[in-house]
């Protein structure tokens, strides 16, 4: 099934005239600089001039400044804010989920879906600046109270990933404005139109609101050069970069010699254990979009299958047969599941991964590069599963496309240790039927990421709850549930409303 192709220059005007409506200064865009590219065809959407990396300290001390006016803001007004972003969202949510498109290569329908994240984490934060709650604590002095409070923090770094160009943004940027900082955002080089697409959304909200000052928001593009000069400024007390592992071991460092905090979202391997009472046909379409859902390019994708033996030959007959009915072509095209991968290099990256599993004693069904004719300066791959005989090296490393390593267990322990067995410790889930399996699943001797799901899949999460995962995933959490707790500092105040001076622990002095 087979999209037509357009000529490139559509792609650049249709570009053009979505950031034109969407309110983004043209003067922004320039003739030469940073290319973005389409990844649907490979042509140029539009250049971009960067931000020299020696600027970064005036960005840092401008966003300080709006950030010292800013805390003093209460939180339901700051709350406020948010809400007229989320109204600003909604009228554009087809202009800016067309434009997730046309740069990072979803379809059209996961677009417009992470425009509507967007929309649901301002609902989320709207009603949390109303609820940034602290603790009353007994004190064991009398005439004394103790009590939490939960301060704004200062300049927040966003740097988020092309697979996610401002659905990640949002969880970050509409918690850290309500709880009173200013934000900083590096987008991906490969994403950062839609970067300058929100920027001017927020800068609409921005308008309608009584009071934002200059320097709230600021959107810095530019490679890893700008990305390093964020990270490593003392006046960025908060950190949230998201990306492969490979790049947190590299920034966690840095945050951390300077003692600043960080909030990682990195790479995941995650995997569902399809067990002997699963419902087939349930699994089988969870197996399908997690797995190849944005070819494959999500943090949450599903890249294991940990399925009972006796019935690991039967989901596979499926899953083949569900693979091969997925329309592949471009995102914009309604009909089509599958678009392309981002560029060459993941596409290359997904054969070195086959070709090492299938001399590992893997046989790979599906796989190979498709659509070359039609496009052939971008990169459209056939979703793989690979029948596995061992989890081997590669199947313990992530490569972001749409490969599936199908494994075998008999024992359900087997099944949680290898499902355990792998660096990462993002997202999981199980198909069972058999209550007692999923809570040991969800227990503490079972799934040992940050996302555990019985009877869906693994992708896919909602903003209620918070996310993020467990050892080479980063620790980080961001969206919902206490995560905001990361945007704000903690103090324990006490007060003293005696005419006396008792001293703690009995301790007498004077």
């Amino acid at each position: 099934m087979i999209s037509e192709p357009k000529k490139s220059d559509e792609f650049a005007a249709k570009a053009k005239a979505i950031m034109q409506r969407l309110g983004v200064d043209q003067r922004l865009l320039a003739d030469d600089g940073l290319k973005v590219r389409t990844p649907i065809d490979g042509s140029v959407l539009a250049s971009l001039p960067t931000t020299d990396s020696n600027a970064i300290d005036d960005v840092v001390v401008r966003a300080h400044e709006a950030f010292l006016n800013w805390r003093l803001v209460p939180a339901p007004r700051r709350g406020e804010l948010i809400r007229l972003l989320g109204e600003e969202l909604r009228l554009a949510k087809d202009d800016l989920g067309c434009l997730v498109s046309l740069e990072a290569g979803k379809i059209l329908s996961e677009g417009r879906g992470e425009v509507q994240e967007m929309i649901d984490i301002c609902d989320f934060a709207v009603g949390l600046s109303r609820q940034l709650y602290g603790k009353t604590i007994a004190s064991e002095r009398p005439g004394h109270r103790m009590m939490e409070s939960w301060l704004p923090l200062g300049v927040c770094a966003v740097i988020s990933a092309f697979n996610f160009p401002v659905a990640v943004w949002s969880w970050n940027t509409a918690i850290a404005l309500v709880c009173g900082n200013s934000v900083i955002w590096k987008p991906s080089e490969k994403a950062p139109l839609t970067a300058l697409a929100c920027d001017a959304i927020l800068q609409r909200a921005m308008n309608r609101f009584a009071y934002a000052p200059d320097g709230l928001h600021t959107v810095v593009v530019g490679w890893a050069d700008v990305g390093n000069a964020l990270v490593c400024h003392a006046g960025v007390p908060l950190v949230s970069a998201t990306g492969s592992t490979r790049m947190g071991k590299a920034v966690a460092p840095l945050v951390a010699q300077r003692l600043g905090r960080s909030i990682l979202e990195l790479g995941g391997n995650n995997a569902m254990i399809v067990a002997l009472s699963a419902d087939l046909d349930l699994a089988v379409r969870a197996i399908a979009f997690s797995a190849v859902g944005t070819a494959g390019q999500r943090c949450t994708s599903l890249r294991r299958i940990i399925v009972h033996d006796s019935i690991a030959d039967s989901l596979l007959n499926r899953l083949q047969a569900a693979y091969d009915s997925l329309p592949i072509g471009s995102p914009l095209d309604p009909k089509t599941l599958v678009g392309p991968l981002i560029d060459q290099a993941a596409f290359q990256s997904m054969e070195t991964a086959l070709e090492t599993a299938s001399q590992d004693g893997g046989t790979v069904h599906g796989g190979g590069r498709v659509l070359a004719e039609t496009y052939p300066e971008a990169w459209y791959a056939k979703p793989a599963i690979v029948d596995m005989p061992c989890q081997s090296e590669i199947v313990r490393q992530e490569t972001f496309a749409p490969i599936l390593y199908l494994m075998r267990y008999e024992k359900f322990e087997e099944a949680l240790e290898m499902h355990n067995g792998v660096a990462q410790g993002l997202s999981s889930g199980i198909f069972t039927n058999d209550v007692r399996e999923a809570e040991r699943f969800l227990s503490a001797e079972g799934s040992d990421c940050g996302i555990a799901n019985v009877n869906i899949g693994p992708s896919g999460a909602e903003i209620g709850g918070a996310f993020g995962g467990e050892k080479e995933t980063g620790g980080g959490r961001e969206a919902g549930s206490d995560a905001w707790r990361g945007y704000m500092r903690r103090a324990t105040n006490t007060i003293n409303y005696s005419t006396e001076l008792p001293l703690a622990q009995d301790v007498v002095f004077l």
